[in-house]
């Protein structure tokens, strides 16, 4: 077994290599894509070995938008839709495509499902995409419709889905099926290689201002516990993990989408998590309990997580009080690095 980490920059490439266990550390190797909205950007990548399976794991994601398409869109969908396409002319020998996309191309926070499931799409135009505060949303809507029409072999993208829900009679377009995770925020703890407590992802952010004292409020009566709102839902790193090796070795997981969610959350529960803790570092850091309220909805939206655990095996999804301490105890490692 070989594994090739496509990156962009040298300094990240090394970082994962790093990371790996000596014994098996060359077996890994990394390879550099400067940016994945150019035309033919994987080409040589997918030409260096023979493979058998491709995850694609990440576009690009700033917090500060300036221009949708530029920012998001264009690496997105024009990333997502390049490497299927490279995969489908350099790279015969791959039989599936992992595709991570987020229960943000599924949840409409203007008009919330019962209970979310694989069925659902967020409703989203290109022009609701041209706004700022829908840009990562529509990122995820757009390359996920974008990678399930190119797999189909249609141009219509408001209705490409899953192949799985296509006649028995239906040819895939391409040698390779697809398999996609949408995952929900996600809390795990973080990389030991990261070069800053703010190059932390974005899910852990609110851990990490948590555990660094930074939902304190000041004597001025500033700061404070910031609201959870608009997403209610966490899974853990490690569990997202598992869904994207066992979508590659479950043969039942190609042409299927998997909601990854392991539960509900509030920041109000997180802090409880972590005062319960009794940890002497944590006590002078969290607020008290009069000023982290639950602030989950009463009627707040449930979630469907059948498929993925009978399909890919999950059995059991990490627990809220476990995720947040392993997250929690990694900060806090981290801290020591940077004082």
């Amino acid at each position: 077994m070989f594994c090739s980490s496509m990156v962009r920059t040298e300094a990240k490439g090394k970082a994962i290599v790093d990371t790996i266990d000596v014994p098996l550390r060359h077996l890994v190797s990394y390879v550099l894509v400067d940016d994945v909205a150019c035309e033919g950007s994987f080409d040589d990548a997918l030409q260096t070995n023979t493979f058998d399976y491709v995850i694609h794991t990440a576009s690009p994601y700033q917090l500060h938008v300036t221009d949708p398409v530029r920012d998001f869109l264009d690496p997105a969908v024009r990333g997502t839709r390049g490497l299927l396409q490279s995969v489908h002319k350099y790279a015969p020998s791959v039989r599936r495509v992992v595709l991570t996309s987020s229960s943000a191309a599924m949840i409409n926070p203007h008009g919330h499902a019962a209970v979310y499931n694989e069925s659902c799409w967020r409703p989203m135009t290109w022009a609701d995409a041209q706004l700022p505060q829908n840009a990562y949303e529509a990122s995820k809507v757009f390359s996920e419709r974008a990678a399930w029409a190119l797999v189909n072999g249609t141009d219509d993208l408001d209705s490409a889905g899953e192949t799985a829900l296509l006649p028995a009679s239906h040819t895939r377009a391409t040698l390779f099926d697809l398999s996609v995770i949408n995952c929900t925020y996600t809390f795990g703890p973080v990389q030991r290689w990261l070069t800053s407590l703010d190059s932390i992802n974005t899910s852990n952010h609110r851990i990490r201002d948590l555990a660094l004292g930074r939902w304190l409020k000041s004597d001025a009566g500033s700061g404070g516990m910031p609201p959870t709102r608009p997403v209610f839902t966490w899974v853990d790193v490690r569990d997202v993990a598992v869904a994207h090796v066992q979508a590659i070795l479950v043969p039942e997981a190609g042409g299927r989408r998997f909601y990854v969610v392991g539960g509900h959350f509030s920041n109000g529960r997180l802090a409880a998590v972590a005062r319960a803790s009794n940890s002497e570092t944590l006590a002078k850091r969290i607020p008290p309990v009069e000023d982290t309220p639950d602030d989950m909805p009463r009627d707040v939206y449930q979630f469907d997580n059948s498929r993925s655990r009978d399909m890919l095996g999950i059995k059991r999804y990490r627990c809220l009080e476990e995720s947040v301490m392993d997250t929690v105890d990694s900060i806090l490692d981290l801290e020591k690095c940077f004082i």
